[in-house]
Parts: structure tokens; C-alpha cells; sequence
């Protein structure tokens, strides 16, 4: 078996796995003032957040380009490759990964599963890591889904903002959810949750008891591999993982959100990743 990995620049890798030759990213694309832009080639961070603040219209993200999926498949199947699986965006927020099961017919030579992965950035560059090594591993297709699955099942991340405007306006969190939310406390700040959609998880009055809150949730997955993700807010990130490392927590990774995220979260936003540890 020759597998291969596709995923969506809404992913963090692990170090590890940046740039292996096995896996292929399609952009997703941050649309400002109806213009697009891609994250690593014609935007950086800071241009981002300086368009964000800037910009007078909501910033929105397309999804990627099935045509793209449509040739990569192609050229996966001319390259050698027999087997691939495709790990992308949540269907809870994007529906890409529904648009894409109509591509897998359309390429028969090819052992395709475009795997529902409930989750983005860091767990999902995780299933990214955790495939590929049971790929080395001689592991057969049935199974890897098999395994993948349970990961899936297991995965989930807790998101702290304290400004659930723009996940509404752009349709990533219901209006139900969101008035729910707002009417039971003044300037509160949210907890959210991301299993397979954005849902409202907790609200708390101030951010320190937020941080408080996060703190609890870690402690009670310590045995989970854990990621610390954030909007443009290294020194909150930071802050939180000494916490969790000062009550004997392990950390696996402390990392920027992409564009893509950071547009529906915006900037100061934290997340903990959580998603079954990962053992070789």
C-alpha cells in the first residue's frame, strides 16, 4: 500500500511531519473586501490582523477548490499511489468535506476515504501524524480507518472568547446558541466547544475565572494529549501552559491558529486542543 494524506490549511502539523512528502494541503481561502487571499503566499499573520482591524465588511473564508482536490487525485493516482485518506475541516463548520465523497467514484483506481474528522488545526494535524505512522507500520487501510475512527471519537477543544459576533454573523455558531448565551450574563466571557460544531459550552463572568475553568478541563483530561492554540495572543498562551506544566500537566504544543480560524474567533481567542495520546 502507497498512502496518501490530504488535508486543509486549517491545520497545524506536528514539527515532525512538516513537509513529509506524504501529505498534501489544499487552501482554504480568507476573503477580504471580496478579495482572496491564501495564508504563506499572498498574506502573512500580521498582514491578516491588520486587514482584520482594518477592514469595514466581516472577513469570510471560501473552501477549498474541489476542482483542486479533483486534479491532486489525479496526480496521486499517475505518482504510484494506491490508497489515500483525506483529513479536513470539520462538516460542522465547513461543507467541504460533504462536497468532497462525490469526488471518490470519479477516481476507482484509488482506494479513497475522506474521513469526517469533527475538529481542525492542532488534533487534526494529529490524526495527520497518527495515519501516517500506521501507514510505516504496515497497518492495513480497514484498520487505519478503524483506529482513525476511535481518535475521532475521542477528540475534541475547548475555545475561550469573550465575542461570539463574528461566529454568528458568519454562521459558525447557531443565533440560538448565541442568545442562549448573551441574556444570562452581562459581558460574560464563553467557553465554547468544537465536536464536530461550535456549540456554547459555559459562560463565565470574567476572564480569570475562564482561565480557571480551562485549567479544570485540562486537569481532567491530563491523560489526553494536549495543545494550546491561539488568535494573536502568545503571551495568554504562554501563561496558560505554565498553569497546566505548574500542576504537572504535559503540554505536547503551543501554537498559532491559521487565518482561516483566527477570521470566526478573531484575534485574542485560546483554545485547548485535546485528542487521544499519541504513542509510537
Amino acid at each position: 500500500m502507497s498512502l496518501a494524506v490530504i488535508t486543509d490549511s486549517s491545520v497545524n502539523l506536528p514539527t515532525e511531519i512538516q513537509g513529509h512528502a506524504d501529505v498534501y494541503i489544499l487552501d482554504i481561502p480568507v476573503i477580504v473586501e471580496e478579495q482572496p487571499f491564501v495564508e504563506g503566499k499572498n498574506l502573512d499573520v500580521n498582514q491578516f490582523y491588520e486587514k482584520m482591524a482594518n477592514s469595514e465588511e466581516l472577513l469570510k473564508t471560501s473552501q477549498p477548490n474541489l476542482a483542486d482536490l479533483d486534479n491532486l487525485l489525479m496526480e496521486l493516482g499517475e505518482q504510484g499511489y494506491t490508497h489515500v485518506i483525506g483529513l479536513f475541516l470539520s462538516s460542522g463548520i465547513s461543507g467541504f468535506w460533504a462536497n468532497s465523497q462525490f469526488l471518490i467514484e470519479d477516481h476507482a483506481k484509488l482506494k479513497v476515504a475522506f474521513h469526517e474528522t469533527k475538529i481542525t488545526a492542532a488534533p487534526m494535524g494529529a490524526m495527520v501524524r497518527n495515519v501516517l505512522h500506521w501507514s510505516e507500520q504496515r497497518m492495513s487501510f480497514e484498520n487505519i480507518l478503524k483506529k482513525l475512527e476511535k481518535q475521532v471519537e475521542n477528540t475534541t477543544a475547548y475555545i475561550l472568547v469573550d465575542d461570539l459576533n463574528h461566529l454568528v454573523k458568519g454562521g459558525r455558531l447557531s443565533n440560538g446558541s448565541a442568545i442562549w448565551g448573551i441574556s444570562y450574563l452581562s459581558n460574560p466571557f464563553y467557553i465554547l466547544m468544537l465536536e464536530g460544531k461550535i456549540v456554547v459550552f459555559e459562560k463565565v463572568r470574567t476572564e480569570k475565572k475562564a482561565m480557571k475553568r480551562l485549567v479544570a478541563l485540562a486537569e481532567d483530561n491530563r491523560e489526553m494529549e494536549l495543545s494550546i492554540l491561539h488568535t494573536n495572543a502568545s503571551e495568554k498562551a504562554e501563561a496558560f501552559k505554565s498553569q497546566l506544566e505548574a500542576q504537572g500537566i504535559t503540554v505536547s504544543s503551543v501554537v498559532s491558529l491559521c487565518a482561516v480560524i483566527a477570521t470566526h474567533l478573531v484575534e485574542g481567542a485560546l483554545v485547548l486542543g485535546l485528542t487521544p495520546k499519541f504513542t509510537k
